[in-house]
């Protein structure tokens, strides 16, 4: 089940929020997030709901003996360390792995398929942080496991994220209360995230499968073009999409979730963007990953190096495939790029802006495409492809329906900071609110108003639209 469907809206969201303000004391509160989470992952992944709490199981156990031994805790710590990150090498690398050894050796080992449980990445990187955390003492061994199976598989950000830390939901978990505010602030949330998804994302992203998919033959430097700026929108709305929906899920139900995306296209370096996208994944490796490696404590060299390893790990834990292994490593080499090339900091916004944009939209086609030589002649044909035939210029038109090019203008105004453009209209206001008052209750109205039509709008867009990728399964 994910978040953007009719089951999940209409249906599983409604009853659970109704049972949760029905039943009394945080206790049986916390029972029923807890069942309906394992429902709802049940309701797409009912053969690997035994291998999370499982997964959960086995954590909560090694948390406890790392934090109540009085020796060999670096040991347990590596066994945990070793489980969980083999478990997620065996579900989602191991076709990789033989695959890649049958090409490279000329062999041909047996490949048994195995189906990729849905948001075992995050799950996996959610209970290694709480033992890792154990261990250095920055939170306390929780006693129940029924929290801490709450924690590793809320339904709000089990499948897509964000990348919770324990400690940042510890409080939330025991002590929590909500008001007609929060849940309404809450609802907003979810609403316009599931207008960025099934609106925007939607729309652009079934314009980038066309093209993406199309022949050979029929992709020229507009339509090249077209595509990726299809899918570089895409994929931000979709994921930041769902990270709005998550935080907004976790309002409702009283917990308090970090930001993952602070407007990433607004980036005027490689480096900046990083800070804005994705925020809980890239704070994650920094954190358990870069910091421990020696962060930039140890020279240049090493920081590059670190740099390095991170970016691989970062592109490598999408998927099983060269293109995110690759496009991990490109961010990588302009991180590090930018790290030296000290001057850039005195180019004008404008110029280093559109140098951002540039190699994050060349990025975004390689992670999108299926094969690396997809990628580079995407790339090709982005730069060079300069036939405009009769067949090239039918299938260009083809995509520029009138849908299309609102949905794609809206995704451009979407990418400014919109918020902080409402924050200074509210100032402005707030000045001259003895002359103004009137307008407050107009805004106070429309506030009210757009969500609800959002809403409505969106649940005609799923009745009538059978285009609702879930394209985080593949990471």
């Amino acid at each position: 089940m994910v978040f953007s469907s009719l089951e999940f809206i209409c249906v599983f969201l409604p009853v659970v929020f109704v049972l949760y303000y029905c039943i009394p004391g945080i206790y049986y509160k916390n029972v029923l997030l807890v069942i309906a989470s394992l429902l709802f992952y049940a309701y797409g992944e009912p053969v690997y709901i035994l291998l999370m709490i499982i997964s959960a199981g086995f954590n909560y156990i090694m948390a406890r003996i790392i934090a109540y031994s009085s020796g060999r805790r670096k040991i347990y710590l590596f066994i945990d360390v070793i489980i969980n990150i083999g478990l997620l090498l065996y579900f989602k690398y191991m076709v990789f792995f033989i695959e890649t050894w049958n090409y490279i050796s000329g062999q041909n080992l047996n490949i048994v398929y195995i189906k990729l449980p849905v948001g075992i990445s995050f799950f996996t990187f959610q209970a290694l942080s709480y033992v890792i955390d154990v261990y250095y003492e920055r939170i306390e061994v929780q006693k129940s496991f029924n929290r801490v199976l709450l924690y590793i598989s809320f339904f709000p950000q089990l499948i897509a994220g964000p990348i919770i830390k324990y400690r940042d939901i510890n409080y939330n978990l025991t002590n929590r209360q909500t008001d007609i505010n929060q849940i309404s602030n809450g609802v907003n949330r979810f609403i316009f995230g599931l207008g960025k998804k099934v609106l925007i994302a939607n729309t652009v992203g079934q314009t980038a499968d066309t093209i993406f998919n199309a022949s050979s033959w029929e992709i020229n430097i507009l339509s090249a073009w077209i595509g990726a700026v299809s899918y570089m929108l895409q994929i931000y709305y979709d994921f930041s999409g769902y990270s709005d929906m998550a935080i907004g899920l976790g309002k409702i139900f009283g917990f308090e979730f970090q930001e993952n995306f602070k407007y990433p296209y607004g980036a005027v370096s490689i480096k900046e963007f990083w800070r804005r996208w994705h925020i809980s994944l890239s704070g994650w490796f920094k954190e358990y990953l870069y910091i421990p490696l020696g962060g930039n404590r140890k020279g240049k060299i090493r920081t590059s190096i670190n740099k390095f390893v991170v970016f691989f790990c970062t592109g490598f834990w999408h998927g099983a495939n060269w293109t995110f292994i690759i496009w991990g490593l490109y961010h990588g080499f302009f991180s590090v790029i930018e790290e030296y090339v000290t001057f850039i900091k005195k180019i004008p916004k404008i110029f280093t802006y559109i140098y951002t944009m540039l190699i994050v939209c060349i990025g975004f086609v390689i992670f999108r495409a299926d094969t690396l030589s997809q990628a580079f002649y995407m790339l090709r044909q982005m730069f060079t492809g300069v036939s405009f035939d009769d067949c090239n210029m039918s299938f260009v038109i083809s995509q520029l329906n009138p849908w299309f090019i609102f949905m794609l203008f809206s995704g451009f105004i979407g990418m400014a900071p919109v918020k902080i453009i409402k924050e200074k209209l509210q100032y402005i206001l707030y000045i001259k609110e003895l002359r103004l008052t009137w307008k407050y209750t107009i805004i106070n109205i429309f506030s009210y108003i757009v969500p609800v039509m959002l809403l409505v709008w969106c649940i005609i867009r799923l009745s009538g639209n059978t285009y609702n990728p879930f394209i985080y399964f593949r990471f």
